[in-house]
Formats: C-alpha cells, sequence, structure tokens
C-alpha cells in the first residue's frame, strides 16, 4: 500500500480524481487531491510540494493533463517521490512550455473551445465544453463540470518548464484514445519520451471520470514499496 497524490490539470480541480480516489482507497492506498491555485506554473508546483510533504512515506504522483507538467517539476530532486504517472498529460523538458508542445501534435477540434481574455485568464467556451473534453460523460455531469470549471491563468501555459524528474523515476501514462483536445498521437510520443508504461484507453481526455477503474489500476500498478523510495 502507498501514497498517491492527485494533481488536477487546467479547467478543473481535484474533482475530477473522485471515482479514481474511491478505487484506490479500496485498494488500501492513501490517496490526497491537490487543488492547484492556477496562477503560475511555480506556484503550482510549489503547492504540490507542500502536498508531498505533509505525507509520511514514499509517494506515487500523479498528473493530468497540464499536471504532467506540474508533476515533472514537483518531483525534480524530492527524496519521497519514487514514481510517476501522466494522465493525458504532458511530458517537457526544460525550456518547453505546453503552447510548444501541444504545437507538435496536430490541431485538435477541441481547442475551439478554449477562451483567453485580455487579464490573462482562460475558461473552456460551457456550450463546448462536454464535446472538447468530456464527450463520453453524461450530459448532466457534463455540464456540472462545464459549470465548477477552475480559471486558469496564461502564466501556466506560457511559462517553460523546469528539468523533468521523469528522466530519473519510473513512469506509467495512461494515454486517452479519442480525446479531442489533446491529439492522441502528441500522448503517445510523450509516453515513448518517458519511457513510460503505457495504460491506452477509448476515452475522452478525462479518462479519470470516464474510466476511473482503469486509470486507478494503472496507479496501482506503479506504486512502489516503501524500500524502494530515495532515502
Amino acid at each position: 500500500m502507498g501514497n498517491v497524490v492527485l494533481v488536477h490539470g487546467a479547467w478543473s480541480d481535484g474533482s475530477i480524481w473522485q471515482e479514481v480516489i474511491g478505487d484506490l482507497h479500496e485498494q488500501g492506498h492513501q490517496t490526497l487531491a491537490v487543488q492547484l491555485p492556477m496562477t503560475s506554473l511555480a506556484d503550482d508546483i510549489a503547492w504540490t510540494r507542500r502536498h508531498i510533504d505533509a505525507l509520511e512515506g514514499p509517494v506515487t504522483l500523479v498528473g493530468h493533463s497540464y499536471g504532467g507538467t506540474v508533476i515533472s517539476g514537483a518531483a525534480l530532486e524530492h527524496p519521497k517521490v519514487n514514481s510517476l504517472v501522466f494522465v493525458a498529460g504532458y511530458v517537457p523538458v526544460e525550456g518547453e512550455t505546453i503552447g510548444m508542445l501541444s504545437d507538435k501534435g496536430a490541431e485538435m477540434p477541441g481547442r475551439v473551445a478554449l477562451r483567453f481574455a485580455a487579464d490573462g485568464w482562460s475558461d473552456v467556451d460551457p456550450e463546448l465544453f462536454g464535446d472538447a473534453l468530456a464527450h463520453d460523460l453524461p450530459p448532466r455531469l457534463a455540464r456540472s463540470l462545464a459549470a465548477v470549471q477552475k480559471p486558469t491563468h496564461g502564466a501556466c501555459l506560457t511559462a517553460p518548464a523546469s528539468a523533468g524528474a521523469w528522466h530519473d523515476l519510473p513512469c506509467g501514462y495512461v494515454l486517452s484514445a479519442h480525446d479531442r483536445i489533446l491529439d492522441p498521437q502528441l500522448q503517445r510520443w510523450f509516453a515513448t519520451r518517458a519511457g513510460a508504461v503505457v495504460t491506452e484507453l477509448p476515452s475522452s481526455h478525462l479518462s479519470p471520470l470516464s474510466h476511473p477503474e482503469e486509470v486507478a489500476a494503472a496507479i496501482s500498478a506503479m506504486l512502489r514499496p516503501e524500500e524502494d523510495s530515495a532515502s
């Protein structure tokens, strides 16, 4: 059994992990879902490291979408983190931004739903949210997710990544094959870059909600015994 810290992506919050948390808890794992401030990449990394520090013992760090960039930075040289799981997540090298990485993939239809304001904040058009991010979820749930989405500052998306911890840690990757906002082929490239164990799902971008059992199983597979953790 082990500790799992779950990090959400842009335009969402920790509630996307609610079903995954239930499955992991039934397996005896301690879970903690971070609520990112979404004010800058540096702030999100610092907030995640604070949550890691609060736990006793080794940690598997999980990041969805933009959260992949956050966990890669938060785990860097952190003695408690012994594995990473990217869930339809970005896997950057030092200096890369979310925008740079997105441009490496195909132009995805869901991107038309993104709205960027003059003050630097962004969100997803509520009328397009379901089709862009959650087309395999019940419409009622997709509408709720659109209504409670967390705005994301552009500083999160334009900041260059620091050196990535994925270079030095075992990684898993949960690939959303039916993703409409993050190119599935780009996700496959991320997984190959990280040398990750891949779990491919017939899922929208929000696989933690549409396929929670499979996502939880992929996370469980990366949990490592305490004696393997760096001291």
